[in-house]
């Protein structure tokens, strides 16, 4: 299987890029790139390295940190069944290619939700209160790439994500940086791309 793996940062790129470089006998074949923060950045550099590849791609692979409701701890490693827009306020039924959920190729039962701003505690119980939701991870990135791998040729989509930070639990942006800088090493993330 030809995956693409998506890292939003350059500390995120790195990570997986060592993994890579480190790893053996790898059941499929991987090529990385960093697409960008945030959801218009990521989007076009999802559809930049698409638009310039070889060869199709059979999956595209999320992976990086993301935060976490209550009911995660730092260094659950997650790998949602869905994606949403969390910061898309739209009435019912009138954009649905916004607001539908995308299914994402992960077995764990949350969704992540992605807005294009860090959460913290508040904006958390908010959105868990508006989608009726106990559980969920937040990013920047990932429902915007199941946008773009739709257009082309609808490619399946897997997030990998690490838990950096639970906000509700009084995590900060310290919290966030302590954690990304103990694991500069993506094998575990890596790991769990072998097993699709």
């Amino acid at each position: 299987m030809r995956v693409l793996i998506c890292a939003p940062t350059s500390r995120e790129y790195r990570a997986m890029r060592y993994a890579l470089d480190n790893a053996s006998g790898l059941q499929h074949h991987y090529d990385l790139v960093e697409v960008g923060i945030g959801k218009a950045l990521s989007s076009a550099g999802v559809a930049r390295a698409l638009t310039l590849a070889a060869e199709p791609y059979d999956m595209l692979a999320v992976v990086g940190f993301a935060a976490s409701a209550t009911g995660r701890k730092q260094g659950d490693i997650v790998m949602p069944c869905r994606a949403l827009h969390h910061d898309a306020i739209i009435p019912e039924n009138f954009c649905p290619e916004i607001t539908d959920p995308r299914t994402l190729r992960g077995g764990d039962p949350e969704t992540v939700f992605t807005g294009d701003s860090f959460v913290n505690g508040d904006i958390i119980r908010e959105v868990k209160a508006r989608f009726g939701v106990e559980c969920g991870l937040f990013d920047m990135e990932i429902a915007a790439i199941c946008q773009v791998a739709e257009l082309y040729d609808n490619i399946p989509v897997v997030a990998v994500k690490y838990v950096s930070d639970v906000p509700e639990d009084g995590h900060s942006e310290q919290s966030y940086e302590e954690f990304a800088d103990a694991h500069s090493d993506f094998t575990p993330l890596l790991n769990r791309l072998e097993m699709l």
